[in-house]
């Protein structure tokens, strides 16, 4: 998982979380078809392939970027963990969890980064008192759609209730519609058909699922509504190619291989295709 640094630092909003506004009836969803980018480590307008630079359609952005006009434009939040650099969570300790020992528990993977602990009704209303107002910014800054990344730390973290982690994605999908935008389950395979059925995701955001086998979950939920993304280490590790990957039945149309780091086009270690 890549993270770009910081979030949009937002007013406090009502426990409950409802932004202003009506709720649009059915967010509209990402394209099915024609060129994709996830651009968590650097923004860009086009994206080079072998007929020359092209426009892109639908686009994934952290938060703290700006949206890109003329695509789809997908907004990145942390709605699980805590983002690098948001010194919010400081002053709120009781939505964060701690070990046996009472220290803060990290994300091993990402050592920065310390987990949200949504098992109550009050440290939830606490966690969307803070990420509420920056999806309400995504609808503001006019993103289509909002994507909620470790949506599966219940499934890593013992201490984490798996009851009120599905309670608090719940509460991030009504914030999200109420503020007109759809909403993208971000991983958890094993989840899928929960997390559209009951929680209520639109449609997915996976990372991986080509090299661990594991596409079909999430294409037999949300058919093509899936934007996949590959990374050349995991491929490797799993001794498979992208070109393996594209010829995968269960695969999203919209699949691309990026650079781990997810950086800027122009950067030396850039990495872009698509099937």
């Amino acid at each position: 998982m890549m993270r770009a640094l910081g979030l949009v630092l937002a007013a406090t909003a009502a426990l409950t979380g409802c932004a202003s506004g009506s709720a649009a009836a059915d967010p509209a969803l990402p394209p099915t078809s024609g060129v994709f980018d996830y651009q968590l480590g650097g923004v860009y307008d086009r994206v080079d392939t072998a007929d020359g630079p092209v426009d892109i359609d639908v686009v994934v952005r952290d938060a703290t970027a700006a949206p890109l006009e003329g695509a789809y434009s997908v907004c990145y939040v942390n709605g699980f963990q805590t983002q690098p650099g948001d010194e919010r969570w400081q002053d709120r300790p009781e939505v964060l969890l701690h070990n046996a020992d009472g220290g803060l528990v990290v994300d091993p993977a990402w050592p920065d980064e310390n987990i949200l602990d949504p098992s109550t009704s009050e440290q939830r209303a606490a966690i969307l008192e803070l990420v509420g107002p920056v999806i309400d910014g995504c609808a503001d800054d006019g993103f289509d759609a909002v994507e909620i990344d470790n949506l599966d730390t219940w499934t890593r973290f013992d201490e984490i209730d798996e009851a009120g982690a599905h309670d608090l994605a719940k509460a991030y999908v009504e914030r999200a519609h109420t503020a007109g935008l759809a909403i993208a389950q971000k991983n958890a395979a094993e989840i899928t058909r929960i997390a559209h059925t009951e929680l209520g995701f639109d449609f997915a955001v996976t990372e991986e699922c080509g090299a661990w086998d594991e596409c079909a979950a999430y294409t037999e939920v949300y058919g093509d509504h899936v934007l996949q993304i590959e990374y050349p280490d995991s491929l490797a590790d799993r001794s498979a190619t992208f070109e393996e990957v594209c010829g995968q039945p269960d695969r999203s149309p919209l699949t691309i291989l990026r650079d781990r780091d997810l950086v800027a086009a122009g950067d030396a270690d850039h990495l872009y295709e698509a099937c």
